[in-house]
């Protein structure tokens, strides 16, 4: 399952984050995985929470993040929540790729790990392939 918080930059995507993600640690029976590029959130969130930082694996491009997170959630079957922070600073906005990626990605969750994805664009923005998961 994936769920998008979507707003342009300043309207406060990443706070929102942060409060599910500091939420989801004191509820959850499994794990909290974070992926961000940049360390930004460090010193935000529980540190119950795995804060991985795209920048260090080197990952750009949809596809490359796509194989990322596959291999996150191929490593640890406990994960129940997965963030991600900023997918555009990675992928670009192509927002028709962003669709597929985020298809692809629902798919491989499935109903077991709960992903959330902030997105920096206008909603009016973005097709129906992205909007489907608001």
């Amino acid at each position: 399952m994936i769920k998008l918080i979507v707003g342009t930059k300043g309207s406060g995507k990443t706070k929102a984050m942060v409060d599910m993600i500091n939420n989801a640690t004191q509820t959850t029976t499994g794990n909290v995985v974070v992926i961000e590029k940049c360390m930004n959130l460090t010193y935000h969130i529980d540190y119950k929470a795995r804060l991985i930082d795209m920048d260090e694996y080197k990952i750009s491009g949809y596809d490359m993040l796509y194989g990322f997170i596959s291999g996150v959630l191929a490593g640890n079957y406990d994960i129940t929540e997965l963030y991600v922070d900023g997918i555009l600073k990675v992928g670009g906005r192509d927002y028709e790729a962003l669709g597929k990626t985020l298809a692809a990605v629902d798919a491989l969750a499935g109903e077991n790990v709960k992903v959330i994805v902030t997105v920096s664009a206008d909603e009016a923005e973005l097709p129906d392939s992205v909007k489907k998961y608001l």
